[in-house]
């Protein structure tokens, strides 16, 4: 594996990291997540939005 690729993959796992928590901030208060952050999680926003409280 090269340099680039591992740095790129540690990228991508801070990258996604920083996306839930930016998703799980906007979620405790009761606030929707952006949509980017969403789909960088690998959720679909619209579906996201159908889920009701409990």
């Amino acid at each position: 594996m090269s340099n680039r690729k591992i740095l790129s993959a540690i990228g991508d796992l801070f990258t996604a990291f920083g996306s839930a928590v930016a998703a799980s901030r906007a979620v405790e208060p009761g606030r929707k997540p952006r949509a980017d952050e969403l789909r960088r999680l690998g959720m679909d926003p619209a579906v996201f939005n159908r889920i009701g409280r409990f």
